[in-house]
């Protein structure tokens, strides 16, 4: 068979078996052809196969993000001005001032996660008075992490939050001596307040939902993400929120490989929930490029141990037991993989008595199941994980988190926190991610760069070499490792002949730049599905042109998301 399309001249790591480095990749029919020199590649040249020199660059299976929120993202990208990367508060202030002198009333400006007080030179956070110098009469609301908001003085306007307001179930808003709110709202015992609060901005419209979901694919492929496992996410609702996505996949528009899961939206009816979609969906509906996933990453809402390292751990309620044995028994029953949200190990413990009791009776037997996050998971409930099948989806919250961390619970204690390689070493399935876009950046070299140096986004080392990967497994974790969460290891995650072609070049060799380099790596050219979705610089001119973002005054036009190669963070759009 003749190649549809030839790379030449590279250094690719295929993390294939039988051929783990390469020259040169043939494609065909969207599928990898052909692996290896440029002479056996080369062969299957033919009349019409188009050729493309790498000219001596790293090339990587495409990336997968095991755990992120890009539907829910895509809705909001072209909205949000992102923090994530920039060097100094002072020059995220000044952004902020800028942003708010392009936005429109009655439009806010929003700087949702993705950033840490510990990557700015000043190493604190913005002061409530800051905040409104900057932007004394546009909207602002800058959420940190899982544990607190700033809203300025007209954000607390255009919300109503004044003196009566009464505090939320799920939070406080803080109030000065006169009781009135300060602007500050703060999550204890949990993120409702923020999530609440964050819901009632204006929202884009149809259209530049759809501008704004093609945008935040294109800046993951810049970073040389072709698949992607979308955990659902509070406030996401099905089928409503996931139809832009489905009309771009329908319409062969989708630059990035999706699987999705549906993430239970009312506390105390989430049997309700899952029993409902039970007879509109199923996992494997859909196609390579768009499809549903299983259940998670929130069954219960009585099981949601909330990941704030400034407070105490959460205590679970006492009906978590009978609700989590509910839902899980459903969906074995109807042979539905799950993932399920899971922070610390006394968490964890009581979920693995639910889900063994549920074993006994209904075999999982292979279906697939896995805990997120697990930061704090003991060797012990790592062995019962593996007795039932299940793998463990970590993400590099610890990169942004990982100060507050150690503050409460000791350095030691950080030092494994997630013991990602002892999960490594017993055999149980990982893989890498972000958590992205309200807590941690999306970009996956941040998470390589954590894998690999044990670091935080502020250079704070969190784990010793025996808790460390090599550049080669973190690699492997964030390709191969991810594509098992969504049962897709046999058809991508390596560049090997029959599987999917989904590949990217990159700015700079990962294997061999300097540690504090990998964050900025980028890619040059990425493939999914055989065809070009980015390029740049020499590259540019075979991948599709970037659309313009919309509305006018989106953020995205003035700040390109993470800092590119060169350490840019403003670009044109």
């Amino acid at each position: 068979m003749n190649a549809e399309l030839i790379l030449t001249n590279g250094r690719v790591t295929t993390l294939g078996n039988g051929n783990p480095e390469a020259i040169a990749v043939a494609i065909s029919d969207g599928r990898f052809l052909g692996v290896g020199t440029d002479a056996e590649v080369m062969a299957m040249r033919g009349d019409t196969t188009r050729v493309i020199d790498l000219q001596g660059r790293r090339v990587v299976p495409g990336l997968n993000d095991s755990h992120i929120h890009v539907i829910r993202e895509g809705l909001n990208y072209n909205m949000e001005l992102r923090w994530d990367g920039v060097p100094s508060l002072a020059d995220g202030l000044k952004m902020l001032r800028d942003q708010a002198l392009r936005t429109p009333p009655p439009q806010w400006v929003r700087v949702i996660g993705g950033w840490s007080e510990f990557q700015f030179a000043e190493r604190r956070m913005p002061t409530l008075d800051e905040i409104n110098r900057v932007s004394p009469e546009t909207p602002v609301f800058i959420l940190h992490l899982y544990d607190r908001a700033f809203l300025n003085r007209a954000a607390l306007r255009a919300l109503g939050y004044t003196k009566e307001t009464p505090d939320f179930p799920g939070g406080e808003i803080q109030r000065d001596r006169k009781g009135d709110p300060t602007g500050l709202l703060i999550a204890r015992p949990n993120a409702a307040i923020l999530y609440a609060s964050l819901a009632k901005g204006p929202r884009l419209s149809p259209e530049d939902q759809v501008n704004s979901s093609r945008q935040f694919m294109r800046e993951l492929n810049r970073l040389a993400i072709t698949s992607v496992i979308d955990a659902g996410g509070g406030f996401q609702n099905y089928p409503e929120d996931y139809g832009v996505m489905e009309d771009l996949a329908r319409q062969g528009s989708l630059t990035l490989r999706f699987a999705y899961n549906l993430f239970t939206q009312r506390p105390k009816e989430e049997l309700d929930d899952f029993r409902r979609w039970l007879t509109m969906t199923h996992p494997g509906k859909g196609d390579d490029f768009f499809r549903m996933n299983g259940a998670g990453e929130m069954l219960v809402f009585s099981g949601a141990d909330f990941e704030d390292f400034l407070e105490p751990r959460p205590s679970l309620a006492p009906t978590m037991e009978n609700e989590l044995e509910s839902v899980v028994r459903l969906l074995v029953e109807n042979r539905w993989p799950f993932r399920l949200h899971a922070t610390y190990d006394e968490s964890i413990s009581r979920f693995l008595t639910v889900l063994e009791e549920i074993d006994r009776e209904l075999p999982f037997e292979g279906l697939r199941w896995f805990f997120d996050h697990a930061e704090t998971i003991s060797e012990r409930n790592i062995e019962r994980v593996k007795a039932l099948g299940g793998g463990i989806a970590i993400q590099d919250r610890m990169a942004f988190q990982g100060e507050h961390f150690m503050s409460r619970y000791g350095a030691e204690a950080a030092a494994t926190a997630p013991p990602i390689a002892r999960m490594l070493a017993m055999g149980v399935p990982v893989g890498a991610g972000s958590d992205a876009t309200r807590v941690s950046s999306y970009n996956p070299w941040v998470t390589l760069y954590w894998l690999v140096t044990g670091k935080t986004v502020g250079n704070a080392r969190l784990y010793p070499a025996s808790n460390r990967l090599s550049r080669l497994e973190a690699l492997r974790l964030h390709t191969l490792g991810s594509a098992w969460f969504s049962g897709e290891e046999e058809t991508k995650g390596s560049i090997e002949a029959g599987k999917l072609a989904d590949l990217s070049a990159l700015s700079e060799d990962y294997f061999s730049v300097p540690e504090d380099r990998i964050k900025q790596i980028e890619s040059v050219l990425t493939l999914v599905g055989g065809k070009v979705v980015y390029g740049s610089g020499k590259y540019a001119s075979l991948a599709p042109p970037p659309l313009p973002a919309s509305p006018d005054w989106s953020p995205v036009k003035g700040s390109g998301g993470y800092p590119d190669a060169a350490g840019v963070y403003e670009r044109a759009a």
